[in-house]
């Protein structure tokens, strides 16, 4: 996870295959983060959830939405981006990407918030980037991109 508040700075994460990218941007305090989720929920890996909650979606989404708050972003305001989620292996042996969307679904309705774009599923890898002087938020993946 990361956040900043330097609206020259660009956060990227690359190699979003089955995993999950959230980005969060607040327009008016022009903050935001992203974090990369591998799995959709810690409850069967507490003591990896101890050492690092971001790579849950479940712990690591809430985690930098408390962190952007604690540094001057309102909750209110808030814009939600995802990204990922991709099938990589086309098989259904664990549908990871599918389960983290889900994951994300779900805390998003249990907080009352909404994604105001994403970009998930398929067979394809991308890389998410968020402009922090703007909230723009770009896809890329195989060659090209596109805003979200």
């Amino acid at each position: 996870m990361k956040f900043s508040k330097n609206p020259e700075e660009v956060i990227v994460t690359y190699s979003l295959g089955s995993c999950l990218g959230v980005s969060v941007y607040d327009p008016k305090a022009r903050i935001g983060g992203m974090v990369h989720c591998l799995l959709p929920s810690a409850l069967a890996a507490k003591e990896k959830a101890r050492s690092n909650p971001f790579m849950f979606v479940n712990t690591g989404v809430a985690m930098m939405v408390r962190r952007l708050v604690e540094n001057g972003a309102d909750r209110g305001r808030l814009v939600f981006k995802a990204a990922g989620c991709a099938n990589m292996r086309n098989d259904r042996l664990f549908d990871t990407g599918v389960r983290n969307f889900e994951a994300l679904k779900k805390l998003m309705e249990r907080n009352h918030k909404s994604l105001a774009a994403s970009e998930v599923g398929g067979t394809i890898p991308r890389t998410l980037f968020l402009y922090l002087d703007t909230g723009r938020v770009v896809v890329r993946s195989m060659g090209k991109e596109w805003d979200i």
